[in-house]
């Protein structure tokens, strides 16, 4: 059996995070990506820079199978920090192969926040298997603390277009 392991994105994985990056807001955005805004989000996650980002793959700067994006940051109403999840992403070709990508993707954000001593706040904003996505995330994280509701958007730039 192959084991599935995720391992921290050094700046060799820039393009292939980028590629899962773009394909997640295309799958799940509500509005059309901005790169240079991605790509100023990203760079400094892949020097520990303000977050981190956890991949599942190959070695780096070779094809990644999935991403988390996690960013240090704080509530809007005090400086204690927080790790905001920004995205968890599998691509479809790796979904329903063996291993539980998206799993270990949750599960790896959770270890990182129990390290760092620092809580994480993690979600699903979906409108495409929101219930599968919500069940899997109560088996890693435990009840939910809260919901999201989206008035006058659709989330999934690729389905907006076709419809």
């Amino acid at each position: 059996m192959i084991e599935i392991s995720v391992r921290e994105a050094i700046p060799q994985d820039f393009q292939e995070v980028m590629r899962l990056s773009l394909a997640a807001a295309s799958e799940n955005a509500i509005s059309e990506p901005d790169v240079d805004l991605l790509q100023d989000e990203v760079k400094p996650r892949l020097v520990r820079d303000g977050g981190v980002i956890g991949v599942i793959g190959g070695a780096p700067g070779e094809q990644l199978e999935g991403l988390i994006i996690l960013k240090l940051g704080s509530m809007w109403y005090n400086l204690e920090p927080i790790i905001h999840e920004q995205v968890i992403y599998v691509a479809p070709e790796f979904r329903s192969a063996k291993g539980g990508r998206a799993r270990k993707l949750a599960e790896w954000a959770k270890v990182t926040s129990e390290k760092l001593g620092i809580p994480l706040a993690i979600g699903v904003l979906s409108n495409t298997r929101t219930e599968a996505k919500v069940r899997l995330f109560e088996r890693v994280f435990g009840p939910p603390a809260g919901v999201y509701f989206l008035h006058n958007a659709k989330t999934g730039l690729s389905e907006a277009k076709e419809g």
